[in-house]
């Protein structure tokens, strides 16, 4: 049974009140409660390298350039899917249910929400705003995974992935681990094909990849399909969140 880990869980707390401290460092406090939770797995060894590959679909469609690819070559990959994106795409779903061999299926929460208690927006996004909502998001997010056939999820993934301090220790708390990575392949599905794909080739034993499974219409998609082929090619072996210990995570302060 993997036992992840989470080290370095370290926040600057608050220097004094608020009424206090001048503007720029109020900012500065807030800022220093935002984490990027970096995850790793333990390397593959006398195995030969291996990575997690874990896609997001956060809201839209699917990109079956990528679902139908992972399926024909076998490969295992980790799904955080939201309750927004399952309303719309229960094809996809079905394929990903019938595959339990090579699909774990988690939790990106019900309307992709950032789980952030200290700032009302994080790239543009509402964020929760609160524990409550933070739970209602979380717990929301599972029933409706549960709903659809899948087993009660095990790991969390808010949108951004970014968090506040509190959210973090709380989802924890809620039974879920935290679903960080090492290796960002496509930023938001945002990237060209060829961007995609290089970044997901510079990947290393021991990686936790991030990319998207909901933008068949952007050419991130294209990326990432022929990346994983590709790496796969090379020898990497490809493994899900739960069949592998997870080494530390890393928290990185994250600036807004």
């Amino acid at each position: 049974m993997f036992k992840p880990v989470f080290a370095g869980l370290l926040f600057l707390t608050h220097l004094g009140a608020a009424s206090l401290l001048s503007a720029p460092a109020q900012a500065n406090n807030i800022a220093d409660n935002l984490a990027e939770p970096h995850l790793f797995i333990k390397p593959g060894g006398a195995q030969g390298a291996q990575v997690a590959l874990t896609l997001d679909a956060c809201s839209g469609k699917t990109d079956l350039r990528i679902l139908n690819m992972l399926v024909e070559e076998k490969i295992p990959a980790t799904f955080f899917i939201t309750s927004r994106w399952l309303q719309h795409n229960q094809p996809a779903m079905d394929i990903m249910l019938a595959h339990p061999d090579l699909f774990q299926i988690e939790n990106h929460g019900a309307q992709h929400v950032p789980a952030i208690t200290t700032i009302p927006t994080m790239y543009g996004i509402k964020t929760a705003g609160s524990l409550e909502a933070v739970t209602k998001e979380v717990q929301s997010g599972a029933d409706a995974i549960k709903a659809a056939g899948a087993p009660q999820p095990q790991w969390y993934r808010d949108a951004t992935a970014r968090y506040s301090k509190d959210a973090i220790t709380h989802i924890e708390k809620m039974g879920f681990q935290i679903g960080g990575y090492s290796l960002n392949a496509d930023m938001g599905a945002s990237l060209s094909a060829g961007s995609t794909e290089k970044r997901i080739l510079n990947a290393r034993d021991g990686d936790v990849i991030i990319a998207h499974i909901n933008q068949p219409t952007r050419h991130a998609g294209e990326g990432v399909a022929s990346g994983i082929l590709k790496l796969k090619k090379r020898g990497m072996r490809f493994v899900r969140l739960k069949d592998v210990e997870s080494s530390r995570s890393v928290l990185s302060d994250a600036k807004h």
